[in-house]
């Protein structure tokens, strides 16, 4: 349609010249004596235009020919830019796929474009790492350093590799130059956090861990676990150090505190320095906010002196407690336990007894023997003493 309407339009265009031309009367004269030319007017308008057409046509020609080493240059200029693009493609499709040794092949063909350079590093670098060649991976990696443009995205490689290549300290030297430029965002931060739990630097580990709470970037199981790993680690690292302790333990949240394996762990490194006062405080502020079984096992080991008042203190706390859990197996040995301490021995034996009847798991079980057993010892009833023993050690066995 569009060709008939052109066609159309040429023969209308034509007919109105023919037609204008025969009532132009006009005449074109050229005088150089002695010659003299004599045109019509239509004559000379189509002369001039095809001389119009004829000098165009020649100096269009000349331009062009000036123009072709530019015009060859810019082919296979941009010839090389699609096969580099091309090798792009391949090479981050030959990564995807796995096949790792194709996807370097492609990349160094890729890199063969300058703007191609530094991805195509990145994307070498990477299939080198999954072969399992460091060194190659380094090289690659250290031509992407010229690049600016590339910075953040060579340190996160960079990162993410060291941390998957069991080499923490090259990760954590890049996470701090990341850091210097100012680059913090949520997968950033989950590399460091990997880095550093592997590097076992347990204070930072517990500050990320913290920050990406916040950001609600860390799964709840994954962050609990964390932090148990860490508080484990801080407060083992210096058992007989008191300072060492006191002072991680002024560094932890107040709300980490409270909570039953913190407070644990804590207490048991308060009282292997002896710190058995502490220790209590810091069971105690926990079991206000949460009862835990462990909590109570680590009150009783936190017992005060033999007569001492901190220890009626902790025998009256547990009989508070005990009325509003009669039915605690943990409570009921941790409260005969320190009745044996301080000699009470009709309480002691009422309440390990108890805590015996209501136990269901083994250690609870076997404790009770063990301690009903040191209770008829130091009452000079030895068959009473052995008799628990020997369940002790069935229970042992069991």
């Amino acid at each position: 349609m569009r060709i008939l309407l052109s066609l159309v339009i040429l023969f209308a265009a034509a007919i109105g010249l023919a037609v204008g031309a025969q009532f132009n009367p006009g005449n074109v004269v050229f005088f150089y004596p002695p010659y003299r030319i004599d045109l019509s007017l239509n004559l000379f308008i189509a002369l001039a235009a095809l001389l119009f057409v004829v000098v165009y046509s020649v100096l269009n020609a000349i331009r062009s020919t000036q123009q072709m080493p530019q015009r060859v240059a810019a082919y296979r200029r941009d010839k090389r830019e699609r096969e580099g693009n091309r090798a792009m493609r391949e090479a981050l499709k030959a990564l995807f796929e796995g096949r790792f040794g194709h996807a370097e092949k492609a990349a160094i063909r890729a890199a063969e474009h300058p703007d191609n350079a530094g991805l195509s590093a990145l994307i070498a670098a990477r299939a080198a790492h999954r072969m399992g060649q460091p060194e190659r991976r380094d090289v690659w990696l250290s031509k992407v350093q010229e690049d600016p443009a590339l910075k953040t995205a060579r340190l996160m490689t960079t990162i993410e590799l060291a941390v998957d290549g069991q080499q923490p300290e090259s990760a954590l030297e890049a996470i701090v130059e990341l850091n210097a430029s100012g680059m913090r965002h949520i997968h950033a931060l989950r590399l460091a956090l990997k880095a550093n739990q592997r590097s076992k630097n347990w204070v930072e580990v517990l500050r990320l861990v913290r920050l990406l709470d916040k950001r609600k970037a860390l799964h709840p199981a994954l962050s609990h676990r964390l932090r148990e790993l860490a508080y484990e680690a801080l407060l083992s690292s210096g058992v007989h150090d008191t300072e060492a302790i006191r002072r991680v333990w002024a560094g932890v949240p107040a709300e980490d505190r409270v909570r039953p394996f913190v407070a644990v762990r804590a207490a048991g490194a308060f009282n292997a320095c002896g710190l058995h006062d502490e220790a209590r405080i810091v069971v105690e502020k926990a079991l206000e906010v949460e009862w835990d079984e462990r909590l109570v096992r680590a009150y009783g080991n936190s017992a005060a002196a033999e007569g001492s008042p901190a220890l009626l203190a902790q025998i009256e706390r547990c009989e508070q407690w005990a009325r509003s859990r009669p039915s605690d197996p943990e409570l009921a040995l941790t409260l005969g336990v320190l009745c044996l301490r301080q000699k009470l021995w009709g309480k002691a034996q009422r309440h390990l007894e108890q805590a015996l009847s209501d136990a269901s798991d083994t250690s609870t079980v076997r404790e009770a023997h063990l301690k009903l057993a040191q209770l008829h010892e130091a009452l000079k009833q030895p068959d009473e003493a052995a008799a628990h023993y020997r369940q002790c050690a069935l229970a042992t066995i069991l």
